[in-house]
């Protein structure tokens, strides 16, 4: 963990009152942390980094949106107010995604409404931020081992990319979450497109190498000195934004009529209406097969990978615990998708530059701008944006994710790590690769103290 930096401030005499000096020191303190972690290490970078979360957001928000009558309008601005928050709380790319089993549970099951989505994210939320507050949570964290966590990220990286490939290859249904069949090869969603844009990624950022690799050096000149600037500005391209504003762009013109269909200011916001049925099924089936997902992934996986990609910033699973619990303790009772962080969104906005709080910033803002000036009209531009660009964007997210499982260098680790995988990603459960993943653990340490004694 980074060490903070501690700030001494002038003590005051007990009997004496706090001077105006003081007050303004620890105010300019707090000011300058948050512009530090606003700032933007690169502004290309950090606006191309907030695209690499909408893989996994826009295919679930526009689902739920279109089949369960989600409100639109109040899950972008709610998620829009809290991308911002997290940019200035923790200074990095924090994502803010759809809580993925209750999304599964909603989107196979017509009778789980948006009262028992609701119901089940303030629960999930509130047992999270018990947890956090308890110091229950950090307990949790420094007894689950590496090799676990490392399964756990690398099952939910490599089931991130399989249904990407998914999107790529066939025509999907969202809505229904259903593939219709073979995608064609050509067309304003064909494969071809979907080719193109993954090798214009992968001629752009790599395999997410150190940009010190790419720079050219001062010492050339003539033809090569062309050549490396030429290479220079085509690896500075943002990418996952250029195919981004290209999917919006084929969008339009897949559907020009679309812009006839779009109204104009925010959507109501209304206190959603519970009722006893909606609490316990939101309990049973959405809050039981979520709580331990959020833990495992939204809390002590995240907090794992922010200290293995910014090792300068200090992180804590309390913290992350309690911003997880309050923005949907608010969200939720108006009808706002319930939201965590997410390990996946995390390594996808740092694989295409996202580095500080401001990235998220951005995105926040871009969020709450259409929240407030289109609505859940967005929805009919959304509809017609390719799939197969998402399944790209997914797919890079994933990978990047599961490489983090690369520093597991013993073999009893790796072993480890991937039995929790494989059962995660055959079972569709991360708390059963979880649990598996520990018992075997733990009879490996038992088997070396047997195995050591004479």
């Amino acid at each position: 963990m980074a060490n903070q930096n501690s700030h001494s401030i002038p003590i005051s005499d007990p009997e004496t009152t706090i001077t105006n000096p003081t007050k303004k020191f620890s105010a300019n303190l707090n000011f300058q942390k948050v512009k530090n972690n606003l700032v933007l290490h690169s502004k290309w970078a950090e606006l191309n980094g907030a695209m690499g979360d909408l893989g996994t957001y826009i295919p679930i928000v526009l689902s739920l949106t279109l089949s369960r009558n989600l409100n639109l309008g109040t899950t972008l601005i709610f998620t829009g107010v809290c991308n911002m928050l997290t940019g200035v709380i923790y200074g990095v790319p924090m994502p803010v995604q759809p809580m993925k089993s209750i999304s599964a549970e909603a989107l196979s099951d017509t009778t789980f409404g948006v009262p028992e989505i609701m119901a089940a994210g303030i629960m999930t939320s509130g047992a999270v931020l018990l947890l956090g507050v308890t110091g229950l949570m950090q307990l949790v964290y420094k007894f689950i081992p590496l090799s676990v966590v490392r399964g756990i990220q690398l099952a939910q990286g490599l089931s991130f990319a399989l249904t990407a490939v998914k999107y790529v290859r066939k025509m999907q249904d969202l809505p229904k979450s259903k593939a219709l069949g073979q995608r064609p090869w050509f067309g304003l969603d064909g494969l071809v497109l979907a080719i193109v844009c993954v090798c214009f990624i992968v001629i752009v950022n790599g395999a997410g190498e150190s940009e010190n690799h790419r720079c050219c050096n001062s010492e050339e000149s003539g033809e090569k000195k062309r050549t490396s600037r030429v290479k220079k500005i085509l690896f500075s391209l943002p990418s996952a934004f250029v195919i981004f504003v290209l999917g919006v762009i084929l969008a339009f013109i897949k559907r020009p009529n679309v812009v006839h269909e779009i109204k104009f200011g925010p959507s109501s916001i209304e206190v959603v209406k519970f009722t006893k049925h909606a609490w316990k099924k939101g309990f049973i089936k959405g809050t039981i097969p979520q709580l331990p997902l959020t833990i495992l992934n939204s809390v002590i996986a995240v907090c794992k990978l922010s200290k293995d990609l910014f090792p300068e910033k200090d992180f804590s699973v309390t913290s992350l615990s309690v911003t997880v619990g309050l923005m949907n303790l608010v969200g939720c009772w108006f009808g706002a998708m319930p939201s965590c962080h997410g390990a996946g969104g995390l390594a996808g906005q740092y694989k295409f530059g996202g580095r500080s709080g401001g990235c998220v910033a951005l995105l926040g803002v871009a969020k709450l701008v259409l929240g407030l000036v289109l609505g859940t009209s967005l929805a009919h531009i959304l509809m017609q944006f390719p799939v197969g660009i998402l399944g790209v964007l997914l797919l890079f997210a994933g990978l990047e994710l599961a490489m983090c499982a690369r520093d597991m260098n013993s073999k009893e680790d790796s072993f480890v790590a991937l039995i929790c995988t494989a059962v995660s990603l055959v079972g569709s459960s991360a708390a059963l690769g979880f649990l598996v993943g520990m018992i075997v653990y733990l009879l490996l340490k038992l088997r070396n103290l047997t195995k050591d004694k004479p």
